[in-house]
């Protein structure tokens, strides 16, 4: 039985299918150390997890397409039994698309929602009673290209973001510069067109997350290195951008934007950047609004996917270039993130996400 500071970490990677692929470790919160639980084999680039809140169950992209791997991407449901841990595999299901890049559960525990990067988008599934993932009950496909010719040649659907109250799902689309706003029927797992927020020309938004209140939405931005704030309105499910800043200093070298989280707090947002290799640390004011406090190192090479501890103590980074998990101290005040306390040897990883209870 884990005490109150150890917690279980599953970690995704870009692992082909006959190498472990899907990691578990570990996390002792109370030094910060990661021991290794075991390994899974037999999904293709499993780039992204998510685990369902009964902490039974876990679910898995194969980030992979048509052109680019002769088939086109899947969702994978496990099952988890923790003492003595053993995964075992459920079932799949496509997502009639081309590399399935993130999923999320909705708040009621019963849908899951994966987008397709390389075809711009988004598929619903049941969470069947036994963990296995249903047939799909939506499917959304976006049109259109933004200003970057290179990356923007067509939509590229990046992730989701449900709502504070699982009202609507706000698609985040690199491709065509937009936030795509649904309704989410939680009754019937459908989604209905609602409303468009812009992002600017050319910013390529790519993840977001809400401020506990639920009244701020912050966007990471990939292509243009800023994060945008945005007001939002919960009753008309509407959303305003209110401000944009960078997330590198002057003279940075080439870089492109990760993955982006609020504390649990509210006081802080944080922004990797991939080629900076830095962690773009932000305090968040009384209004919402954001202002930067430094760019510490992400303890490695190219920061993808990072998680923070459920204490809010430790960052946890995918690092993937340099084929590590490192643990950062958070340091409120102190540079905001200290050095690595711990770097576990993990090839190519993407996603790291806690196991909560």
């Amino acid at each position: 039985m884990m005490s109150a500071d150890q917690q279980m970490l599953f970690v995704g990677s870009y692992a082909p299918a006959d190498k472990a692929g899907i990691h578990i470790f570990d996390f002792d919160g109370s030094s910060g150390s990661l021991i290794s639980r075991g390994s899974f084999a037999g999904v293709a680039k499993p780039s992204f997890l998510v685990v369902h809140p009964n902490g039974r169950w876990f679910y898995a992209v194969s980030e992979t397409g048509l052109e680019s791997d002769g088939r086109l991407g899947a969702v994978y449901a496990f099952h988890i039994d923790r003492n003595p841990l053993k995964i075992q595999s459920i079932n799949q299901q496509s997502t009639d698309g081309d590399w399935p890049c993130h999923l999320i559960i909705d708040g009621s525990g019963r849908w899951l929602l994966a987008a397709n990067y390389g075809t711009g988008s988004v598929a619903v599934y049941p969470i069947q009673p036994d963990g296995q993932v249903g047939e799909k009950t939506a499917f959304v496909e976006h049109q259109g290209r933004g200003p970057n010719e290179e990356r923007q040649e067509r939509a590229h659907a990046h992730s989701t973001i449900l709502a504070p109250d699982n009202r609507f799902v706000f698609v985040v689309d690199l491709g065509i510069d937009q936030l795509v706003t649904y309704q989410f029927d939680v009754a019937s797992g459908q989604l209905s067109p609602h409303a468009i927020a812009e992002a600017h020309p050319g910013a390529g938004p790519r993840h977001g997350a809400f401020h506990p209140d639920g009244r701020r939405l912050y966007l990471a931005n990939e292509l243009d290195n800023t994060v945008t704030v945005y007001d939002y309105d919960g009753q008309q499910g509407q959303l305003h951008a209110l401000q944009t800043l960078d997330t590198l200093p002057p003279g940075a070298p080439e870089n492109t934007v990760a993955d982006i989280h609020v504390s649990a707090s509210g006081s802080r947002v944080y922004v990797s950047n991939r080629g900076h290799n830095s962690v773009a640390v932000f305090a968040v004011g009384e209004n919402g609004s954001l202002k930067n406090l430094g760019f510490p190192s992400c303890g490695g090479d190219w920061p993808r996917n990072f998680s923070l501890s459920p204490d809010g103590r430790y960052m946890l980074v995918a690092n993937r270039f340099s084929n590590e998990i490192s643990v950062l101290p958070v340091q409120v005040g102190e540079g905001e993130l200290g050095e690595p306390l711990t770097q576990v040897s993990v090839s190519e990883p993407s996603c790291v996400q806690f196991l909560i209870g």
